[in-house]
């Protein structure tokens, strides 16, 4: 059992706030309650420390944003510099100019930006624009597109979406350009935009992203690229950069500004100029802080070899991971999958469906041995190869409970609390 000033926070925060937290990735249901801890209250490099005193090696990196690392000395300087001349204003900074032309420089398809503060943010911006300028409804998805109405309907968190809402959104699969193919032939000039996320646990065979952009052009289609995972990580200008494929309209968050608040839609300069009758404003749209970590972290990641390294310790990391599974006799059954610079482990059974008694007793066993572990490796500048060499010791000793467990058939018995639960449930 974790000790008492976890467990109090837990309960107070059951009084008073919906879930325990403001993100479900974060919440009680996604770790083993009784051994792992609920709150962190500091971060530094690519390590954290919870309230009690805990110190644990951190891969999932606030989900994402944090690329450089925990209080990065060069954007925390940039911030506290900016704080002294004030945080918001009446008319705009000179670092929202700064800051996209920065991204007009670095990503493929940005020729103008425009900013707000979270990826659902700007993948709904991005959508609302597409159906402005094509003078049309529906939306094919692929991939992971946050909070929106216009997304999350698609679902099994649906409630509270209209159905009309829900049907103006229709997903297609990844690496099967007839799924596409099929939306567009049954909704014929329907069709605003296909909006996908460019690479998740597969990467694109047989050209699918050219297949996706030719077709998606040859309906008379916007194609966004839902770039907050990938952007400033698989490459600085994001995975259409990487993969050589421009898309018309991009969304960036997560790592652009090191943990600061902030997210962007990007794109050709004839469709983005629509944004000045489109209505995308925010109140903290041009918030300066973040803008100064962005300006920073854009800077750093330009200036030095760090998105390499993350390649380098995350293929490292996901080959250590994959040979330890192989060698406890459960590759079959834990997988690390996707491009290095952020993998996700994949827990089935034995009939190759999902098990997150397996998945909670690997991270039960990683906790315990100071590696926080939520299924994702979110490579950042400061994990160094000692803490890959650290990381891969834990693993060896989870793997071996975790394949005791499988072959006695008592998983679920090893864990101190209640089992990790999924974010969305099955349909």
């Amino acid at each position: 059992m974790r000790d008492s000033h976890s467990q109090e926070w837990l309960a107070r925060s059951r009084q008073v706030i919906p879930g325990c937290t403001q993100t479900f990735s974060k919440g009680p249901t996604q770790f083993v309650q009784g051994a792992s801890p609920a709150f962190l209250v500091r971060g530094r490099g690519s390590h954290v420390w919870d309230v009690d005193g805990q110190e644990y090696l951190d891969y999932s990196m606030a989900l994402g944003p944090v690329i450089l690392g925990y209080r990065d000395p060069v954007v925390t300087k940039a911030v506290k510099r900016q704080l002294e001349s004030g945080t918001i204003f009446s008319l705009p900074h000179p670092l929202e100019v700064e800051v996209a032309e920065l991204l007009t420089q670095v990503v493929p398809c940005a020729q103008m930006v425009r900013f707000a503060k979270n990826g659902s943010d700007a993948t709904a911006g991005a959508v609302r624009l597409a159906r402005a300028v094509t003078g049309r409804d529906l939306i094919a998805c692929c991939g992971y597109h946050g909070n929106q109405d216009w997304y999350i309907g698609t679902t099994t968190r649906n409630r509270g979406v209209p159905e009309s809402v829900r049907r103006l959104t229709i997903p297609f699969v990844y690496n099967d350009i007839d799924s596409l193919a099929r939306i567009f032939a049954e909704h014929p000039h329907q069709v605003a935009a296909v909006i996908m996320e460019p690479v998740g646990l597969e990467p694109p065979r047989e050209q699918f992203l050219e297949q996706v952009r030719d077709l998606t052009h040859r309906e008379g289609a916007v194609l966004i690229f839902d770039e907050v995972l990938t952007g400033f990580r698989v490459a600085l200008g994001g995975a259409q950069e990487y993969f050589g494929v421009t898309p018309d309209l991009a969304c960036f968050g997560k790592a652009m500004a090191n943990g600061y608040p902030l997210s962007a839609v990007v794109g050709r300069r004839e469709i983005m100029e629509a944004f000045e009758e489109v209505f995308f404003s925010f109140t903290f749209g041009g918030e300066a802080l973040s803008l100064a970590a962005a300006k920073a972290t854009i800077t750093t990641l330009r200036s030095h070899a760090i998105i390499p390294q993350l390649w380098e310790h995350g293929r490292r990391l996901q080959d250590g991971f994959n040979r330890l599974a192989a060698q406890f006799g459960l590759a079959q059954r834990v997988v690390c999958e996707g491009l290095p610079p952020r993998t996700m482990v994949s827990f089935t059974d034995g009939t190759g469906a999902e098990s997150l008694p397996v998945k909670s007793l690997f991270q039960q066993e990683c906790l315990t041995r100071g590696v926080l572990f939520s299924g994702s490796h979110n490579l950042c500048a400061s994990h160094t190869r000692e803490d890959v060499e650290q990381t891969l010791r834990v693993y060896r000793e989870a793997m071996a409970v975790v394949a005791e467990a499988v072959a006695a058939g008592d998983v679920l018995e090893r864990l101190q609390g209640t089992p990790v639960q999924p974010v969305f449930r099955r349909a």
